[in-house]
């Protein structure tokens, strides 16, 4: 692995420039492109220092490793400016447009719907509402250092044209790791399943992931007789007060709560095999990658009635996130439990018991 610095401008590389990427759905995309390398032409790779690389890797890759401070960062900003040759493509992986224009051809792929979409940052940390602002403000001044676009669903696009202004072109290119097996609609087995939960939510603690309306829904249900399982994939010292929340209401309404703490994606492969079903209450996604995920291991699913989900596939059920009443009614749809219909009353009827209740307040009060 070559320090910064040390490499000097070659013709016709592929430089992928992915110095924020370490963490989520971007690492597992991030992991796939590494993966399948090719093993012919030359690659540069400028990758923050905390990603953990796939074995395999062609001999033909240079590796850069970039530490994720200000300074760092702002010299790998640096070296791309400078090393960057006319033949070269530059695939922008983090979402950002490079600092400076540079001379090869640069494609940005955008994943972070914060970045163009105007939605507020409340219920963030500090500090990450302090890097989310920072990098909506470089996005905005650095868009036009981009000569196409990349996003992985229509409403992406919608969005960053809103953004762009139309100044330089936005391809959809959904991708995953594994194509395979991927269908909008879900294909029935008649096969038995051994489950260890009857719902299972992939999903870090941002606000936007919903967690809290999710076990309000959980609590819901409890009052009304239904405990089904859920497993949560939340990391406790990341998100500790959500995790302390789940807990005291796990425990004063006996709710079936397991979480595994964050996990590999391998590991949430695995946790997809073992589910009855797949729950996605998510406000916002720029492309819901677990959806996907989870109808490639053939679960039914429960999501946001939005356009992200309605983007990738057809959910079994669909409720209102901002609802819990609504994602609990959902979760009794699946289940078969029906909800029972409203004690209509004629005219007649309500009068007399307006009467009734009239009558019966007078007496206590004489």
């Amino acid at each position: 692995m070559n320090k910064l610095g040390l490499t000097g401008e070659k013709p016709a590389r592929l430089i992928v420039h992915a110095i924020n990427i370490h963490q989520g759905g971007g690492q597992s995309l991030l992991r796939s492109i590494i993966e399948t390398l090719p093993c012919s032409g030359l690659v540069v790779l400028l990758l923050d220092s905390r990603l953990s690389l796939p074995a395999g890797i062609p001999n033909n890759t240079e590796i850069q490793r970039i530490s994720p401070t200000i300074m760092q960062r702002l010299k790998a900003e640096k070296w791309l400016a400078e090393h960057a040759g006319t033949e070269d493509i530059v695939l922008c992986f983090g979402n950002l447009p490079p600092l400076f224009k540079l001379r090869g051809h640069t494609l940005i792929f955008v994943q972070n719907r914060y970045l163009v979409d105007d939605m507020k940052l409340h219920g963030f940390p500090f500090k990450v509402r302090l890097r989310l602002a920072a990098e909506r403000f470089w996005f905005s001044r650095r868009k036009s250092n981009a000569d196409e676009f990349i996003v992985q669903t229509a409403t992406m696009k919608r969005l960053l044209e809103t953004v762009t202004e139309g100044k330089a072109p936005i391809h959809i290119l959904p991708f995953v790791a594994e194509p395979k097996g991927y269908k909008r609609t879900l294909q029935q087995s008649n096969e038995p399943k051994e489950c260890d939960c009857d719902f299972l939510y992939v999903a870090s603690g941002e606000p936007h992931k919903n967690h809290r309306r999710l076990i309000e829904a959980w609590c819901l249900l409890a009052a009304e007789g239904l405990f089904p399982s859920l497993c949560l994939t939340l990391n406790e010292a990341r998100f500790h007060e959500l995790h302390k929340e789940i807990s005291l209401l796990e425990k004063s309404h006996r709710l079936r709560i397991i979480n595994t703490g964050e996990v590999s994606h391998n590991e949430a492969l695995k946790l997809y095999q073992k589910a009855g079903a797949f729950i996605y209450p998510s406000t916002f996604e720029s492309f819901g990658l677990p959806l996907i995920e989870a109808r490639q291991a053939g679960l039914p699913v429960l999501a946001s009635e939005l356009d992200y989900v309605r983007d990738i596939l057809d959910p079994e059920q669909t409720f209102d996130p901002e609802s819990s009443a609504s994602i609990a009614r959902a979760v009794k749809r699946f289940l078969g439990s029906s909800e029972h219909p409203l004690p209509l009353l004629n005219a007649g009827d309500f009068l007399k018991i307006i009467w009734e209740h009239g009558r019966n307040n007078d007496t206590t009060q004489h």
